[in-house]
């Protein structure tokens, strides 16, 4: 499968600077109050945070899904705070990857023809040595004329990842992957996430409440009322939880 790989597997693949999220009401609220990160491409960083910390607008930020209210955000060498809203639409479908704790899979629809949705959206036609050797990886090649009813939950996930991934994006945002999931197939999944790291050159970012989650990445960014409050080298769930209730306080 490496050779597969189109993604740059150096440098960086998700830069944030400064970036502020204020969301206007009577008493503004104040998202993200000056975040600034450097993802590594081809590597895995989990998000961590109490509820309300600011990791869901974080996402939607440097997917390109929100606007930072002031700062920069650069995926795959492009500023996405500099683009008109029909070249951001346009550079999400073809350069990020979504995978959701819902799936998202189209009910009506079967396994593979959600995973070839993207390039439907974008006008792009299927790469069909790409599509085999993705399915094969995510081992789901036997699934694909089932319809999403028909699959486990760790099935759907697997099928989603796939279809975030049919497009060679220049990184994928996980927001709560495993949380429909039990904790066996939910660690398979995070498996499958670590591997299209190591072995397709994809850069991963998981937003989680999870500190087994958040352990399984390579490093993990703690916020905490929209500030990164701490960031970690391949901690262990206890540690992960230690500094989620520090910071928490």
């Amino acid at each position: 499968m490496a050779t597969q790989t189109t993604a740059a597997t150096t440098g960086t693949a998700v830069r944030l600077v400064d970036v502020h999220k204020t969301y206007p009401a009577r008493e503004p609220v104040h998202a993200l109050r000056g975040v600034s990160l450097d993802l590594p491409a081809g590597s895995v960083t989990a998000v961590v945070g109490q509820s309300g910390s600011g990791k869901s607008t974080l996402l939607n930020c440097a997917a390109g899904l929100d606007t930072p209210s002031r700062g920069s955000v650069v995926v795959g060498g492009h500023d996405l705070t500099t683009m008109r809203p029909d070249d951001l639409t346009r550079f999400r479908r073809e350069h990020v990857g979504f995978v959701f704790q819902a799936y998202n899979l189209i009910g009506h629809l079967t396994a593979r023809e959600n995973v070839r949705l993207p390039l439907l959206l974008a006008g792009r036609q299927v790469d069909p040595a790409w599509e085999a050797a993705l399915l094969e990886f995510l081992g789901v090649p036997d699934l694909v004329d089932r319809l999403p009813g028909e699959l486990s939950g760790g099935q759907a996930q697997r099928v989603a990842i796939a279809r975030a991934l049919i497009t060679r994006p220049a990184v994928v945002f996980a927001d709560e992957p495993t949380g429909a999931l039990d904790s066996r197939t939910g660690a398979a999944v995070l498996q499958v996430l670590r591997d299209t790291a190591d072995e397709l050159g994809q850069t991963v970012v998981i937003v989680t409440h999870d500190a087994g989650v958040a352990a399984s990445a390579e490093r993990v960014v703690v916020l905490a009322d929209g500030l990164v409050v701490d960031r970690l080298e391949r901690p262990t769930a206890e540690q992960v939880t230690a500094r989620l209730l520090a910071k928490g306080r």
